[in-house]
């Protein structure tokens, strides 16, 4: 891992920051709010290499996991396929997270599940970081008047709505008027004047699909300011058939990438062109990711831990053997097939684990 890595990629989390503000220009006290943050971004980065110099990598972005629960049943959902019925942490134990992450310089935390709006109590936690950025992704189903009063309250928590492209699409892998009921949401947000995007799970069948700038425009005349394309990873059985080509993963970073260079929208791509920063980006070399028992993980998608902020701090969790082990050898990561390099080669990333059992 090199300083020169570290730098490129905080300064591509200060230049989400700009393009949010830029994205936000109808409304000046939200493209303010953004551009506040990016100045809190830069404080945390400085914060960021302090513990680094200290010998803790503390990344900018955690993924922190609410549930396992969902009101949705989607094809291939890897939340779905790793419940488990352990003990979810309690609003006050994530309170207590977020407040170490925030203290350490964490910068985002995304708020995910299962479904997050199941768990409503979080917006007494994120009101309490106005300095941190929470996107929260969400089918959007539970987007109802009290939702869109605490979401006006909070600029900083940024909801993020799932979709896989069109309606044919959206409703063959979430259900029927799934794709209807997300626009309704939008509808919602839009009138409320609140900042949201949408997240797209790309496969190989709704390539074409989400990746034309007429959906793209659609979205943006509908309010959206975020899009977040997220390579399909086939966590479910007999799914492997949906993971993008290769030509496939390149086209959609030259098409993302030409897009923000006249759009005002912020588009992000994950996991993106990971080889510009040296390979994979889990296990605290850009991002970590807590599950909703507190289980300290790689990613989502790589569900093994021997850490629990259930059980110790964060700054204590990140500390891990496993996530050190996989940092020093993510050369190991190579991942040309698409989806998630960890989940490819997990039985690599399990054979770390049981060495240090």
């Amino acid at each position: 891992m090199t300083q020169s890595f570290l730098n490129r990629f905080d300064r591509q989390v200060a230049q989400v920051f700009r393009y949010a503000a830029r994205a936000a220009w109808r409304n000046p006290k939200q493209a303010l709010f953004f551009a506040r943050l990016g100045g809190a971004q830069a404080r945390s980065a400085r914060t960021r290499a302090r513990h680094r110099q200290r010998g803790l990598q503390v990344p900018p972005l955690l993924i922190a996991s609410l549930t396992n629960r969902c009101n949705l049943k989607c094809r291939g959902c890897y939340a779905r396929s790793r419940q488990h019925g352990r003990q979810e942490l309690s609003d006050a134990q994530w309170a207590v997270l977020f407040a170490q992450a925030e203290k350490l310089g964490v910068s985002i935390i995304m708020l995910a599940g299962g479904e997050p709006l199941l768990r409503p109590g979080i917006f007494n936690v994120t009101g309490s970081h106005p300095s941190l950025l929470f996107p929260l992704f969400t089918n959007g189903m539970l987007l109802d008047d009290a939702i869109i009063a605490r979401l006006r309250a909070q600029p900083q928590v940024i909801p993020v709505l799932s979709i896989e492209g069109w309606a044919p699409e959206t409703d063959s892998r979430r259900g029927p008027g799934v794709f209807q009921a997300v626009a309704s949401a939008a509808a919602k947000l839009q009138a409320a004047g609140i900042f949201f995007g949408v997240s797209l799970t790309v496969t190989r069948r709704n390539f074409r699909a989400v990746t034309t700038e007429g959906l793209v425009r659609s979205s943006t005349e509908n309010g959206c300011s975020l899009f977040i394309f997220v390579e399909y990873t086939p966590t479910e059985p007999g799914t492997e058939e949906l993971t993008l080509l290769p030509s496939q993963r390149q086209s959609l970073v030259e098409f993302t990438t030409e897009l923000q260079k006249r759009s005002r929208p912020v588009f992000i791509v994950f996991p993106g062109d990971e080889e510009q920063f040296g390979g994979c980006l889990a296990a605290g070399r850009g991002f970590v990711h807590v599950a909703s028992d507190g289980s300290l993980e790689p990613c989502p998608f790589a569900p093994y831990a021997d850490a629990s902020v259930a059980a110790t701090t964060l700054k204590d969790a990140l500390a891990s053997p496993l996530l050190e082990a996989i940092r020093r050898n993510h050369a190991e990561l190579k991942e040309t097939r698409g989806g998630c390099a960890l989940w490819r080669n997990r039985a690599w990333v399990e054979s770390l684990l049981q060495d240090k059992s």
